[in-house]
């Protein structure tokens, strides 16, 4: 079947570009083609330093014929009304057909319309994507209007085979490209993509990005290799070097060893950001070599050298900076770089980098002694964490923040833990990235990640939509997966008291404000004390007081942080594989604020339900769950009284309200030893009584007495459930 080709050929498309270019060109012209009625077997794009490709094959030649009906006026409607109906549907009275239906006689015609050729909607489709694509940053040039990333020099645009006629701007399609910029002819024709890719392969021109990446991949091990090293690979570098050439060479080049006395990270970092380069390292130590891999766009007559040559001089220059931050950075000790943080900026609204590492560093105490840290060596991480945010190494390469502060902070004697813990405070920033390594560092990561997500719903900065600036999800992602991984009890509302206390106090004194004095000014009075003693309060009577404070305006915006943590949480673990209805199930009970111990739960939860005793008992909750809903709606009021045993007239339901007696003594005990396990156990044991109760008790009792009675019953079962989860949101 017919094939369309397009080729957009320009200057050179910035690498990170090229991607995402080339899907929207695809999906540009593919939509437009099958909204045209054009439809098509398979589709393919291309992206590279001076083209983006699309190949489109199996593409109908012209699109199928459409009959559209159009109901008109009555046929005894005034005749202005019929006259404007002809007239949009341009056919005559004679042409009209009658329909009969239920409100009469009505006109109907009948619209037939040819389908259009491909060729037709390709020249009218191609020109108007090329005006509208949504580059990030166009440029114009010229005296011409067209907006493209680089100027747009010619427009490959066949249809099985042949031209499609088309003019954007002054540029008219054919059917001619060009080679490499440097090895290839300048002067190529092609007809469909097979041809040209390979016609553009002979000229030194890959086209496919992903096998310029293979390519480059194969080649950098293979010439490392045979010199006994190995290429420190990274994807995204490797992505963008492909972008960067048509035609890749892999070369070796080498820098001064003295060069290695710098950080590693700092080497990879610089010849990476600069000459897009590979770092490789010795096979047998697996230290970093004085030698790297480059890719160039062509074959070179003396086999690089040149080329190599001029590398190895920007590269020397680069590393020559780096060693000169190395060694100024470290005349300096981090505790005198902390009042420089003072003129940075965190947010207008939040301070300055000095304010927030003070919370930081009081935030990290709290949090290391209830994880088991040494509180001081948290303490002294938190607050020379950011010190290196000032240094000129990080200035240079902001993305080596923390990781230097662990180098300077060795280099000047730092215990081992703390240094590791101002590496590893940023951690994690992806799901594939670690957690810190050490419970001091956890505690540190802990309290900067909680502070950025207070500071910002204090100031009303959430994340909307698709729209995060701030990156909170990810550091509310990242803080949960410290507490589940690092296995940290971590009560988020006593946390997140912790961290509002200590951000009022830059609201309130800047100078002298204690935490106390924080706490005091950020919550309710009776909230406040029971914070300060010990912040030991019992959750079910936080939530009581943050409903009752007057103070509810100041705390809605806190309430909600707490609220987006259990979003968070149930998104975590629904891509652990978790269910969500038992997530719900947990969150439903509403006094869930430690992370851990909810985990804990759904899961012992999730393998209760997965034993026949689990699957019945839940049948059997979920029964009285349904009658006691539909009677307390009819009747008006709640069943929650206590059940009177004289009225338990049969032994079935005396053996469950004995039984439910028994479970939820058993239940509770366990629950406060957080033997989830044993809870379960606790309630399985209900499932031969429930079972007999409903096999042998009638609940809606003639005598009103026993109705009532036995709906009480019914809602023992749901409270005693109640103490695992809210049956009521379990499927099944």
């Amino acid at each position: 079947m017919p094939e369309l080709l397009i080729e957009l050929f320009s200057e050179e498309i910035p690498a990170r570009l090229q991607h995402k270019a080339a899907e929207d060109l695809k999906s540009l012209i593919t939509n437009g083609l099958v909204e045209a009625g054009l439809l098509y077997e398979g589709a393919q794009a291309h992206g590279g330093p001076r083209r983006l490709v699309l190949s489109v094959e199996g593409l109908n030649a012209k699109a199928k014929d459409v009959s559209e009906e159009r109901k008109g006026p009555r046929v005894d409607a005034p005749k202005p009304a019929i006259d404007g109906f002809l007239k949009s549907t341009g056919i005559t009275l004679e042409e009209l057909q009658v329909q009969d239906d239920k409100k009469g006689r009505f006109y109907i015609v009948v619209i037939r319309k040819s389908g259009r050729a491909a060729t037709d909607v390709i020249a009218e489709l191609l020109p108007d994507v090329i005006r509208k694509f949504p580059w990030p940053k166009p440029m114009r040039w010229g005296s011409g209007n067209l907006r493209w990333v680089r100027p747009l020099q010619s427009i490959i645009c066949t249809f099985d085979g042949e031209v499609v006629p088309l003019s954007v701007d002054g540029i008219a399609s054919g059917n001619v490209t060009r080679g490499h910029r440097f090895m290839g002819k300048q002067q190529i024709e092609v007809r469909r993509f097979e041809d040209y890719a390979q016609k553009l392969h002979d000229q030194f021109v890959i086209v496919d990005a992903t096998a310029r990446a293979e390519t480059i991949r194969v080649e950098a091990k293979n010439l490392a290799f045979a010199q006994g090293l190995e290429m420190i690979e990274d994807e995204g570098l490797l992505k963008e070097a492909a972008g960067l050439v048509e035609w890749p060479v892999v070369l070796m080049g080498e820098f001064d060893p003295k060069f290695l006395e710098v950080p590693p990270e700092v080497i990879i970092t610089s010849i990476k950001n600069h000459q897009k380069c590979f770092a490789l390292r010795d096979v047998k130590t697996g230290k970093l070599a004085n030698k790297y891999l480059l890719v160039s766009n062509m074959i070179a007559r003396d086999g690089g050298k040149i080329i190599v040559g001029g590398n190895n001089k920007v590269i020397a220059a680069r590393l020559s900076d780096a060693k000169f931050f190395w060694d100024q950075d470290r005349k300096t000790q981090l505790e005198q770089l902390l009042p420089k943080l003072d003129s940075i900026t965190f947010h207008a609204r939040l301070g300055s980098q000095g304010e927030r590492v003070k919370r930081i560093e009081a935030l990290a105490g709290e949090i290391a002694k209830t994880i088991g840290a040494d509180v001081e060596k948290a303490k002294l991480a938190a607050r020379l964490s950011k010190a290196d945010l000032v240094t000129g190494m990080v200035g240079e390469f902001p993305e080596l923040q923390g990781l230097m502060g662990r180098y300077y902070a060795r280099d000047q004697g730092a215990d081992a833990e703390v240094a590791d813990a101002i590496r590893d405070h940023y951690k994690p920033q992806g799901p594939s990235d670690t957690i810190p390594v050490s419970k001091v560092g956890q505690a540190v990561a802990l309290a900067d990640k909680l502070d950025t997500l207070v500071g910002f719903w204090a100031i009303d900065e959430k994340p909307t939509g698709s729209k995060d600036p701030y990156a909170l999800r990810r550091a509310a992602l990242g803080l949960i997966r410290i507490v589940l991984v690092g296995n940290i009890r971590f009560e988020m509302s006593k946390a997140a008291a912790l961290s509002s206390g200590m951000l009022a106090r830059k609201q309130f004194d800047k100078s002298e404000a204690s935490f106390a004095e924080g706490v005091k000014a950020a919550l309710p009075e009776k909230l406040a004390t029971k914070t300060l003693e010990g912040l030991k309060p019992e959750i079910q009577e936080i939530t009581s007081l943050f409903k009752e404070t007057t103070q509810q305006s100041a705390f809605d915006e806190w309430l909600d942080l707490l609220s987006f943590f259990a979003d968070r949480l149930k998104v975590y673990l629904r891509e652990q594989g978790v269910r969500h209805d038992l997530i719900d199930a947990v969150f439903a009970l509403g006094d869930q604020d430690d992370l851990l111990m909810i985990v804990k739960r759904v899961e012992a939860l999730s393998h209760f339900l997965e034993t026949d005793d689990g699957k019945n008992l839940l049948a059997g909750v979920k029964r009285a769950t349904n009658i006691l809903r539909i009677e307390e709606k009819k009747d008006g009021r709640a069943y929650d009284g206590d059940v009177r045993q004289d009225l338990l007239i049969k032994g079935e339901e005396k053996a469950l309200h004995s039984g439910i007696t028994v479970a939820m003594g058993q239940a509770r005990k366990a629950m406060e030893q957080e033997d989830f396990e044993g809870t379960m156990k606790a309630i399985a044991r209900l499932r031969a009584p429930v079972d007999a109760f409903f096999d042998h008790v009638t609940v809606n009792d003639k005598d009103a007495t026993f109705r009532e009675n036995r709906l009480k019953l019914l809602n023992r079962i749901r409270a005693a459930t109640a103490e695992v989860a809210d049956f009521s949101k379990i499927e099944g």
